[in-house]
C-alpha cells in the first residue's frame, strides 16, 4: 500500500511539473498555426522576401477612428510583418482629435493607412497583404505606372459604375498605385508617352481608320498592348490580324461548369493554368462569361504562349445557347482544349520585352464578375506583368475562402425545420417531462 501511494504522489508531482513547465514554455514562446482555407493568416513568400531586403525602419500611420474593429485587423496583419522586421511601428490617430492633418491628408469616412519609408510615404484606403505590401516595393523604388484605357466607341469604362463597366477594377488598381486613365483617341492624336499600358476593351461602334492607325503604330513601335474582346465583337478585328490572332466562331461552353454550382455552360472555368509568369503559383479558379476561344492565323515575330486554357471536353457552341446543347459535327464547331488567352513577346532593340495579352473575354473584370474567385487576382497579375512589374507578381491576393458558409436546399430545410420545430419540440418535452416527475414526487 505503501508503494503504491508513494507511486501516486511521484505521478502528481510529475504531472504537475508537466503542466508547469508546459505554462512557463507558453508564456515566453508563441508558436502559430494558420489553419485557414488559403493561409490567409499567413504572409506570402514573396512578402517575406520582400521585408527582408528593407534595411531601414518602416513607419505605419492609421489615422481610423476610435473604437472601429478595422484597428484590430490593422493591428494583426502589421504583427505578421513584425515577425520578420522588428522596426516596423504602428500609430492610431482617431482623426477626430487630428483635425488638422484630416484636412491636409484629405482622410474620407473609411480613415486612411500612411505608410513611411525613407523620407517617402505611400497612403492606402484598403489594407490588406496585397496593398501593403505592393506600398512598400513602391516606397522601395519610385517608378510610376500609368495605364490608359480607350474610351469614346462603348467600351467598358474604368470610371463607371454599370455591370459591364470597369470602375471596381480600377479602384482595386488605384489601391495598388497603379494610375488608370481614359484615352479619346478622337480628341488626342496621340498616345500619351507615359503609358505603360494600353487597353482596349470590346467597342460597340467601329474604330475610325485614323484610330486603328495610331494604335497600330504603338503596337508597331513595341507599346505594351491587353486587348479585351467578346464573340461578337469584330471591331478589333484589325488589330487581332496585326498580331496574328483570331477568334473561332462560335462562344465557348463548358458544361463541366455545373459540378461548382454554375447552371450556365457559357461561364467558362479554368482551375489549371499553364506554366507562364503571370500565372506562377495561381491556385484559384477563375470565372469566363461568354468567351470567345483564340488561334493564330499566321507567323509573326512575336513569340505566342497560351495562358488561359479550357478542358478537353469543351466546345464553341455557334448556336443560341439554351436548353439541351451538343456539339455538332461537320460544323465550324470546335471541340478540345481551347485557347482563351494568348501572351505575345517580342524584344525590342532598346534591350527591353514588348508584351501584349489577348483574351476572347472582357466580362471577367467588370464590376459584375470581378468578385468571382480569383478574377481579381488574375487582372491584377496580368497588369502587373504587362507592365514589366514581375515582382509584385507572386504577392497573392488573399481573400478569406472560408468566411461563407454554402448550403444545399436540403440541408437548409432540415436547418429550417430544426430551428422551428425539432427544438422547440424537445424543449416542451423535457419541460413536460420535469413537470410530470416533479408532480408524481
Amino acid at each position: 500500500m505503501k508503494i503504491h501511494a508513494y507511486f501516486k504522489k511521484l505521478a502528481l508531482i510529475l504531472t504537475l511539473s508537466f503542466l508547469s513547465s508546459l505554462a512557463f514554455l507558453s508564456h515566453h514562446y508563441q508558436t502559430k498555426i494558420d489553419l485557414t482555407a488559403n493561409s490567409g493568416n499567413t504572409l506570402s513568400d514573396a512578402s517575406f522576401k520582400l521585408v527582408k531586403t528593407l534595411d531601414t525602419p518602416i513607419k505605419v500611420t492609421a489615422y481610423i477612428r476610435q473604437g472601429l474593429p478595422i484597428r484590430q485587423q490593422i493591428s494583426q496583419l502589421i504583427q505578421r510583418y513584425q515577425t520578420y522586421k522588428t522596426d516596423i511601428t504602428l500609430a492610431f490617430i482617431d482623426p477626430k482629435t487630428d483635425i488638422e492633418a484630416a484636412k491636409t491628408l484629405n482622410i474620407g469616412a473609411q480613415g486612411l493607412i500612411v505608410v513611411s519609408y525613407k523620407q517617402r510615404t505611400e497612403k492606402i484606403t484598403f489594407l490588406d497583404e496585397s496593398s501593403f505590401t505592393n506600398a512598400l516595393l513602391q516606397l522601395s523604388h519610385s517608378s510610376q505606372r500609368w495605364v490608359s484605357f480607350l474610351v469614346g466607341h462603348g467600351e467598358r469604362s474604368p470610371e463607371g459604375k454599370a455591370n459591364f463597366d470597369l470602375g471596381l477594377f480600377a479602384k482595386e488598381l488605384a489601391r495598388r498605385n497603379i494610375n488608370a486613365q481614359t484615352l479619346n483617341l478622337a480628341q488626342v492624336s496621340a498616345i500619351p508617352d507615359n503609358t505603360s499600358l494600353l487597353i482596349l476593351t470590346t467597342p460597340r461602334t467601329e474604330l475610325l481608320s485614323g484610330e486603328i492607325r495610331l494604335i497600330k503604330n504603338y503596337i508597331k513601335e513595341g507599346g505594351n498592348l491587353l486587348l479585351l474582346t467578346d464573340p461578337e465583337d469584330n471591331y478589333l478585328k484589325p488589330l487581332e490580324q496585326q498580331l496574328g490572332i483570331s477568334k473561332l466562331a462560335g462562344t465557348i461552353v463548358d458544361t463541366h461548369s455545373n459540378l461548382y454550382g454554375i447552371d450556365d455552360p457559357s461561364f467558362v472555368l479554368v482551375s489549371q493554368y499553364n506554366r507562364h509568369p503571370v500565372t506562377k503559383g495561381m491556385q484559384t479558379i477563375t470565372v469566363y462569361p461568354m468567351a470567345s476561344a483564340l488561334k493564330m492565323t499566321k507567323k509573326t515575330d512575336f513569340s505566342v504562349e497560351p495562358i488561359l486554357k479550357t478542358i478537353e471536353q469543351a466546345w464553341t457552341e455557334t448556336d443560341e445557347i439554351k436548353g439541351k446543347i451538343k456539339f455538332d459535327k461537320n460544323t465550324q464547331e470546335v471541340t478540345g482544349s481551347l485557347n482563351i488567352a494568348m501572351a505575345l513577346t517580342r524584344n525590342l532593340n532598346k534591350g527591353t520585352q514588348q508584351r501584349i495579352v489577348v483574351i476572347g473575354d472582357g466580362d471577367f473584370l467588370s464590376n459584375t464578375f470581378l468578385g468571382n474567385v480569383g478574377n481579381l487576382e488574375m487582372g491584377l497579375r496580368l497588369f502587373n506583368w504587362l507592365t514589366h512589374d514581375d515582382q509584385f507578381i507572386d504577392i497573392p491576393i488573399k481573400i478569406a475562402t472560408d468566411k461563407r458558409l454554402n448550403l444545399t436546399p436540403l440541408a437548409v430545410g432540415v436547418m429550417g425545420f430544426g430551428f422551428l420545430f425539432i427544438i422547440p419540440g424537445c424543449l416542451i418535452a423535457i419541460g413536460f417531462f420535469i413537470w410530470y416527475k416533479r408532480k408524481r414526487h
